[in-house]
């Protein structure tokens, strides 16, 4: 076992350090009052390869392994977890995806642009009557001579209104996860319509929409796998996305911690920094093991990854502690700041309010214990 990052890993992290530092923090506050992130950070995102971290260069990617996702994901959540989510989606859960299952033809359609930044890509699982039960989905896809039908709704779609595809899973077969199939819908086909929805608690920078399909067709071409394996499709982009929401909670956790280390040293109470004070301390100190073990978690997640093991239950042990521990880090911050914490003028505020949400998408920590508890007894709590 050897903890050590490796060097080529290292200059990544330096990499996305240096751009996070230079291209979203000073703007992180501002895009979060606007509820806007600045549309021309995409294709800077995919000009340093952030956009194509694991998919092969051959796709137009730029390869890398699941340590240097995670890596990278780290780094540029310290500064907005916001901007985190739009990789995670279009990369993680969109761009993976067709490279482990499209055909040749639709990764070369779509690949190469995902990967550069000149499009983005949404996933459109969740619907407002189905969340956690996403096998139970009613958007449906019926067969017109060589093309399918698509009609339903889909509701919390990150970069729902800035994608350029949409990873739709919808019903071809009977009730049940085995009757769902995927498909990459053009989102400037007609009947396709993306709302946004603002008034968000935290990740407000992020563009979430209502998506509505009303019998949008697309040929057969568009269908992503066999007909019937929309579900596992799912599960498998999830499993990865729990990685990478993982590491992105890492990285607040930590943008949280150092904030308050700074400012501990430098806000004075009773004559001198409460940094000095041992109740402050211990604030810090939890703050640092909360983090370092949701660190330790992902990283191990990402190496059976990068060995070709399953770790899907390792993905729900690592979102489940990392989502839940950023959520205390992030309130710890702000009783390190004290009155000064509950105000936007500083950072730790964001950090809550971004990191609440991580204990909801891809999965609610309550679905991740039953995950887990399946693993563990070998009884399926959703049967």
């Amino acid at each position: 076992m050897d903890l050590r990052v490796p060097e080529e890993h290292r200059q990544l992290v330096d990499l996305a350090r240096r751009f996070t530092r230079e291209r979203i923090v000073p703007h992180a506050a501002r895009w979060d009052r606007d509820e806007a992130i600045d549309r021309d950070l995409v294709p800077a995102l995919g000009e340093v390869g952030f956009l194509g971290l694991g998919v092969p260069e051959a796709d137009g990617g730029s390869g890398g392994d699941n340590l240097a996702y995670c890596l990278v994901l780290e780094e540029i959540a310290a500064g907005d977890s916001a901007v985190r989510g739009i990789i995670s989606v279009s990369l993680g859960l969109v761009g993976k995806t067709i490279a482990a299952h499209g055909t040749a033809e639709q990764r070369a359609r779509w690949l190469p642009r995902l990967c550069s930044g000149q499009a983005l890509g949404c996933f459109g699982l969740t619907e407002p009557g189905t969340g956690s039960d996403a096998g139970s989905l009613a958007t449906s896809a019926e067969r017109d001579g060589d093309d399918w039908l698509i009609t339903g709704r889909k509701v919390f779609i990150t970069n729902g209104t800035w994608a350029d595809v949409a990873l739709v899973f919808a019903r071809t077969g009977g009730p049940g996860p085995r009757g769902i199939t995927a498909f990459l819908v053009p989102t400037d086909s007609p009947g396709f319509q993306a709302s946004e929805i603002r008034g968000k608690l935290g990740m407000r920078g992020q563009a979430t929409a209502e998506l509505v399909l009303d019998r949008v067709r697309v040929p057969d071409s568009a269908r992503l796998g066999e007909p019937g394996q929309g579900f596992k499709l799912a599960m498998a982009a999830l499993d990865r996305g729990r990685m990478s929401v993982a590491a992105g909670c890492v990285g607040a956790a930590r943008g949280a911690l150092e904030a308050s280390i700074a400012y501990a040293k430098q806000r004075e109470q009773f004559g001198k920094p409460i940094a000095g004070f041992q109740l402050v301390q211990e604030l810090l100190a939890d703050m640092a093991v909360e983090t370092d073990a949701a660190r330790l978690l992902t990283w191990r997640c990402a190496d059976l990854a990068d060995r070709g093991e399953p770790f899907g239950t390792e993905a729900s042990m690592a979102k489940l502690y990392a989502s839940e521990a950023a959520v205390r880090v992030a309130n710890n911050a702000i009783q390190v700041f004290g009155g000064y914490g509950y105000v936007d003028e500083y950072p730790v505020g964001k950090y809550l309010r971004d990191t609440r949400v991580t204990t909801l998408y891809e999965g609610t920590s309550q679905i991740q214990k039953l995950l887990i508890g399946r693993a563990l007894t070998g009884v399926n709590a959703f049967a």
